[in-house]
Parts: structure tokens; C-alpha cells; sequence
């Protein structure tokens, strides 16, 4: 039955798709004639106003037939140029993630179940909602604190989203799993993978402890930083359901009239919003991956405040060094050695030649040095970057997208700030510092130092590793003396495999012949 829903659900979606114009509006360059020809038929589908409307408010509309959980997928996908195309990933990326209310008791009752007290004894005041998104809504409320009494804002996740989401995400699995079974060339970009991604991604945001625990450790990280900090979390009205944490005062970063009426200067905040990002990024490994300007206020002291911490990123050791030496090779005119960060991190299989590669990396370096630094974006360098690594095999790297999308966001919103906004120049202090720390002598010294803690664990565990393959040996000369043999489970689990895809296939037929019947219900 799972797959069964799996099936209607995207049968659904499909309909909905080609009805707001979805699909017709979608680019026909490079597809199979097949396609194209499907795709013509189905045009006829769509509603007579869709066909005049552009392609991001079709998308808007669809989606918004579609539900909450497809507002949360689509966001998701716009963090995913390279899967979905930067054309598409634009489009995505101006859903509204506004949703209705839903009723001021229910969210009382979420509370009340996720903490296991009473609302008056949490708040001295719960008021009405002021924003609903597509997981959660905020409400404003009064705490009496041994400071007094503060205002706080409550975080209450949407009632059935969470079941919702895991329906949804049974149809997403089935396009996946069909992508890479009937077109080899996206298996580069792993779709399931990506699917699983967004699944985790979108559990840990419904965790709204995790969010918690993101903003308690990013104000550790950034507790010494100039200009930027996020709201402190109040721990004792925090659950899986529900967060509170301290009411901000201040003007939204979208607001640039309001900045300016409030006296904050403009091209500082610019510059501190990308020497925070980068701080985060390069030094902590460990980002607000969700940096648009509605996200981000000033408060009346000129600190930059980030809420809503529901998605962010990581970066390992690797990808920082990986980040920084791209970056200062790209800086320096170094395109031998950009290449040779990418084949020694993995990026890049061996079999691909470095100077062909360094050819093509130059062909996005050279232009950047003929223009004026306050027109370089650096996310459109990484942008033409990984389109480049597309030509020589290099599989996508999620973080990595992450990072590149977010910096885009953050950089325009920077560039919106001051629009002659110098990206090179505000970004120095920050890179240049953690290059000479990284990748000088000090490398060395922390890669002797990380170097010597494995080879200690690695002798911790010497003795577990001797015995499992003495263990593994004896099973080898077993093995090779009587032959494989299964034991009952295995052939039973064989079995029921075997049952199960011939069940899979009687499956189909059941649904083709549903879809049909719910396309011609439509149409009657």
C-alpha cells in the first residue's frame, strides 16, 4: 500500500503540475523528442490563465495547491542549482513560505503536550499568531524572568505536518529512484541522495530542539564576534514542538528605508554580514544556512540579529581548506593549483588530466581580473565553478552547493545594503586571516597534531582489529573448504525480494490504469 500511495501521490502532483502550466513552461532543449512530444500533449491541458502567467508564479500556484510539505520542497530544491537547473532554482526560490494560521488552541495544546505544563504556568501572556510558515507558526508572549518580565517569541510546529511530509516524500523517493534507473547521465547527481538530504534536512527543521541547540551553539561560536549574535534560547519552554527564545526589537534587513531612517549604517552592515558569514564558514565549519533578509534583523545597537536556524550547514576540515585554497588561487592567478586542490580532495576522478582541467578554471579566472572588484561576485564564481567540474565528472557535494547557494543570498543581500558593495575588499580580513593561519606553517602543525591523535586511536583499537580479522580469516578457509551457504533467513529474504517485485509489477498496471481514470474523472 505504501507504494500504492507512493504512486496516487505522484500521479497527483503531476496533474496539479501540468494544470497551473508547470510543465509546459518548462525549457524542451535537449529533450528526447518522446518528451518533447509529451510535453506539447499535455499543454492542453493547462488552465487557460496559467498560460499567460510567468513561470515562478505557476510554480507559486502549484505549490500552493499542493500544500505545505511541496513549500518545504521546493525551498529545498532552490538550495539545488545543480539538480534542478539555476533557471528552476531562481523560480523556487521566491516561494512565499506563508501560510494560513492555524487556530490559537491548537497551538495552546501543542505546548501544552510537547512541555507537560499548563500555557499560564509557561507564559504570564500567549498571544495570536504573527507569522505562519509552512512548519511552524510564531507567537508573541510574555515570561516573568528573575530579571523581570520579558517578551519572547514562541515557535509552535503546524499540527499533522509531520505525517504529511512523510507521504509527500514517498513520491519525491519514486521520481528519484526513476531518474536514476532511466537516465544514466543523472546519477552524477545522485537524486535519491539528494532526496534522502532533503528528508533529513526537513526532520531535523520539525525538531525544534535541534533548532535550539543550533542557535545555542552558534552564539558560542560568535560570542566574541563584532556585529552579529542570535537570540538566546529559553531552555525551560523548549520542547520537540515548541521554542522560545528572546523577542528582537529591530528593522528587518529587507527594510532599507528603515535602516537608513534608523541611522544604521548601511555599507558597515554590509561588510560585517559577509565577515560574519565567512567566520562561521571557514573558521567554525558551521553556518545559517538560511540567510535571506527576512531572516535577519538590526537592532537598535547596529547588531546583526539571525533567526529562524532551522537549516544550516556544515563544512569538514577538507572542504574549508578546499574553500580558502580555491579562493586564494583564483585571487593570486593560480589555476594549476585550484586544480590540484580538486583532484587531491576527491572531487575529481584521477583519470581526468590536471592541465586540462586548470585550462578550464582559467577560463573563469582570467575574466575576473579584467573587471572592477566591486562588480565580482563571488558566488557566481562558484557558480561557474561547479558548472565547469560538470564537464570533468565531478559528483555534486551537497555541503558544498549549500555553501555556494547561501553565499549567494548572503552576498545580495550585502549588495542590496550598499550596491557597490566590494566583495574582494570586506572579505579579506576574514580569508586572508585564516588562509595564513591554515594553510602556512601552522598547517603543519595541526596536521601533526590530528595525525598523531588517529594514530592513537588506531592503536587503541589494534587489538579489536587484530581479532576481527583473524576471525574473518578463519571464515575465508571455511568458506573455501565447504562452499557459500545460506542460512534459513537468507533464503527466506530472498524469497520474500522475489515475491515483492513481482507483486511490483501487477503494482503498475494498477496505477496506469488509476491515473487514467482520475485524469478522465478530471475532465469530465
Amino acid at each position: 500500500m505504501s507504494a500504492f500511495s507512493a504512486y496516487l501521490g505522484l500521479v497527483r502532483v503531476g496533474w496539479v503540475l501540468v494544470r497551473e502550466g508547470v510543465v509546459t513552461a518548462l525549457p524542451s532543449e535537449g529533450l528526447p523528442p518522446s518528451v518533447s512530444l509529451a510535453k506539447s500533449f499535455v499543454s492542453i491541458f493547462a488552465r487557460r490563465k496559467a498560460k499567460s502567467q510567468a513561470r515562478s508564479d505557476r510554480l507559486a500556484k502549484a505549490v500552493e495547491r499542493l500544500g505545505p510539505s511541496y513549500v518545504k520542497i521546493g525551498q529545498f530544491l532552490a538550495t539545488r542549482p545543480d539538480v534542478v537547473g539555476v533557471d528552476m532554482a531562481n523560480d523556487l526560490s521566491q516561494l512565499q513560505d506563508r501560510m494560513a494560521f492555524f487556530p490559537h488552541e491548537t497551538a495552546t495544546a501543542a505546548i501544552e503536550a510537547s512541555l507537560g505544563r499548563r500555557i499560564d504556568d509557561l507564559y504570564v501572556k500567549f498571544g495570536e499568531p504573527i507569522a505562519a510558515a509552512s512548519i511552524a507558526q510564531v507567537h508573541p508572549a510574555e515570561v516573568d524572568t528573575a530579571e523581570g518580565r520579558k517578551r519572547v517569541a514562541v515557535k509552535v510546529v503546524r499540527p499533522g505536518v509531520r505525517q504529511r511530509f512523510s507521504n509527500d516524500i514517498k513520491a519525491m523517493y519514486l521520481v528519484a529512484g526513476m531518474q536514476e534507473r532511466f537516465m544514466p547521465s543523472s546519477r552524477r547527481l545522485r537524486p535519491v541522495e539528494v532526496t534522502k538530504t532533503l528528508e533529513q534536512t526537513t526532520k531535523v527543521e520539525m525538531d525544534l530542539r535541534l533548532e535550539a541547540a543550533a542557535l545555542s551553539e552558534i552564539a558560542e561560536n560568535t560570542e566574541k564576534d563584532p556585529g552579529f549574535r542570535v537570540p538566546k534560547v529559553d531552555w525551560e519552554r523548549t520542547g520537540r514542538d515548541v521554542i522560545t527564545m528572546e523577542w528582537i526589537d529591530g528593522v528587518k534587513m529587507s527594510d532599507v528605508e528603515g535602516l537608513k531612517a534608523a541611522g544604521h549604517d548601511l555599507n558597515a552592515l554590509a561588510d560585517t554580514l559577509i565577515q560574519s558569514f565567512l567566520r562561521h564558514t571557514l573558521r567554525d565549519g558551521f553556518f545559517h544556512a538560511d540567510m535571506h533578509p527576512g531572516n535577519l534583523f538590526v537592532d537598535p545597537t547596529g547588531m546583526i540579529v539571525a533567526v529562524d536556524m532551522g537549516i544550516v550547514g556544515r563544512l569538514g576540515n577538507k572542504e574549508r581548506r578546499f574553500l580558502a585554497e580555491i579562493l586564494y588561487g583564483f585571487i593570486t592567478r593560480d589555476y594549476i593549483r585550484v586544480a590540484e586542490v580538486h583532484f587531491e580532495a576527491g572531487y575529481v576522478p584521477a583519470h581526468h588530466n590536471t592541465e586540462s582541467f586548470a585550462q578550464a578554471i582559467r577560463a573563469i579566472g582570467e575574466p575576473i581580473h579584467g573587471q572592477p572588484a566591486e562588480t565580482i561576485s563571488m558566488g557566481k564564481l562558484l557558480t561557474l565553478l561547479f558548472e565547469v567540474t560538470e564537464l570533468f565528472d565531478m559528483e555534486t557535494r551537497p555541503e558544498l552547493v549549500m555553501l555556494q547557494k547561501t553565499m549567494v543570498v548572503v552576498e545580495g543581500v550585502s549588495r542590496m545594503l550598499n550596491p557597490r558593495f566590494n566583495m574582494w575588499k570586506a572579505s579579506e580580513p576574514v580569508v586572508g586571516d585564516w588562509i595564513r593561519t591554515n594553510l602556512g606553517p601552522k598547517r603543519i602543525m595541526t596536521d601533526l597534531r590530528d595525525g598523531l591523535k588517529a594514530a592513537v586511536k588506531l592503536a587503541e583499537a589494534a587489538p579489536e582489529i587484530a581479532a576481527k580479522t583473524e576471525k574473518f580469516h578463519h571464515e575465508l578457509l571455511h568458506m573455501s573448504e565447504n562452499g557459500l551457504r545460506f542460512d534459513p533467513q537468507t533464503a527466506e529474504a530472498i524469497g520474500r525480494a522475489e515475491a515483492k517485485h513481482s507483486r511490483s509489477g501487477r503494482f503498475a498496471l494498477w496505477i496506469i490504469a488509476l491515473a487514467l481514470l482520475y485524469i478522465a474523472w478530471h475532465l469530465s
